[in-house]
């Protein structure tokens, strides 16, 4: 807060963009580089974190998108923003239980992660430590091997990936990217800042610029509806960059976070403890984040891959089939304890008042995955390209 202070003194408001880049990820007092409050005794639980269930069956997903574009022989897995390895974690134990199907597959593993501290514990969690620092000049700062024998590779930005046939996966990941958000007033469109509050010292307060800034004349839509709006330009980046990827070397993304098809304002929060927490106390010390607008990541894919969804995570792990991995699993738990954690964590996944309704799935995939052979070539007679699992029923064969 003294840090923010003074710099807003010395030159004046900043965006929220800005203020979340801060309070998220400044290199000394950044809330993801100090800490990252992942899991039961952090600010928030993720998906991953209540079962292994969920996955699972993302793994599932991507071994099933693999057999649809005809079993390519390398396969990267990379994940943007891991967390604590979790999620990684669950879907190797599912490529390991698979590992007869990917035998001529040559899998490797390549993980996104900004925060030293968070790609420590990831290490951890999926290598048991087994990892080495890279010399400076790789385009990886650290690699490892998996439990399962699969190399990890880490790095600081998706720029830093090598090419190739890759699915990724971003998991809660797009909603702590920083959001520029606009009023509509009178006089127009305006951004929101964050000013320090004359009345209060060292108190924050948002304000309305005097002027258009230049993130309003750039991310404004002429056909937008609504008053308020938000907007994450390096989420719209991303975007492109995942779909000129899979544009050129195929592959496909998944993206799973709670948010909207652009029909919210105002979803700007902070998570502390498990509890809602005001986005301009303390900042540094909670978790900032905002609904995904799924129509902004639709458009920014500008048509170089197709998109599906946004579909509720309660109909997406529906048609993966998690009634049937969860009778399963009830049929081997020996104790009550297990089979109640197992209830307990399906209904946080799929009760609508819980996660089941808010958080949603969406995919780019390339456009040739969800073509229908042309008519004319019917001599060929080729079958049309099998469903998308997860946006349609997963078929078990």
């Amino acid at each position: 807060l003294r840090h923010l202070a003074r710099k807003l003194r010395a030159s004046g408001p900043v965006t929220v963009a800005e203020y979340m880049r801060e309070a998220l990820t400044n290199p000394g007092q950044g809330y993801y580089t100090r800490r990252g409050g992942v899991g039961e005794s952090g600010d928030f639980i993720t998906s991953p974190e209540i079962s292994q269930v969920f996955g699972e069956l993302i793994g599932i997903w991507y071994i099933s998108e693999w057999m649809a574009m005809g079993k390519p022989n390398t396969f990267q897995l990379v994940e943007l923003g891991p967390g604590r390895g979790t999620l990684t974690d669950d879907i190797l134990r599912v490529f390991k239980q698979l590992a007869s199907v990917l035998s001529k597959c040559d899998v490797s593993v390549h993980l996104v992660e900004v925060s030293p501290k968070l790609s420590e514990i990831q290490a951890v969690m999926l290598t048991g430590e087994k990892v080495q620092p890279n010399p400076e000049d790789s385009p990886a700062y650290m690699k490892g091997v998996s439990k399962t024998g699969i190399p990890i590779f880490w790095y600081r930005d998706i720029q830093d990936v090598p090419p190739g046939y890759s699915f990724y996966l971003a998991h809660e990941f797009f909603d702590a990217l920083p959001i520029h958000k606009f009023q509509r007033t009178e006089k127009g469109w305006r951004e929101v800042l964050v000013d320090i509050d004359p009345e209060v010292p060292d108190q924050l307060r948002f304000v309305l610029s005097p002027s258009r800034t230049p993130a309003t004349q750039n991310f404004i839509q002429p056909e937008e509806t609504r008053d308020h709006v938000e907007v994450c330009p390096e989420a719209g980046v991303i975007v492109q960059r995942l779909a000129s990827r899979i544009e050129k070397d195929g592959g496909a993304a998944l993206v799973a976070d709670y948010g909207h098809d652009g029909t919210k304002t105002d979803t700007f929060r902070g998570f502390r403890n498990h509890k809602l927490h005001d986005v301009l106390s303390a900042p540094g010390t909670a978790d900032l984040t905002a609904d995904v607008d799924f129509s902004y990541l639709r458009k920014m894919a500008q048509g170089r891959t197709a998109t599906l969804g946004p579909i509720k995570q309660r109909e997406f792990l529906k048609n993966m089939g998690i009634d049937l991995r969860l009778q399963m699993l009830l049929q081997n738990s020996g104790d009550t304890a297990t089979r109640e954690q197992l209830l307990h964590s399906y209904d946080m996944l799929m009760n609508p008042e819980k996660m089941g309704d808010c958080f949603n799935f969406f995919a780019l995939l390339p456009h040739h995955r969800l073509v229908h052979p042309d008519k004319k070539d019917k001599a060929e007679s080729k079958s049309p390209p099998p469903p998308v699992a997860g946006f349609n029923e997963l078929l078990l064969k």
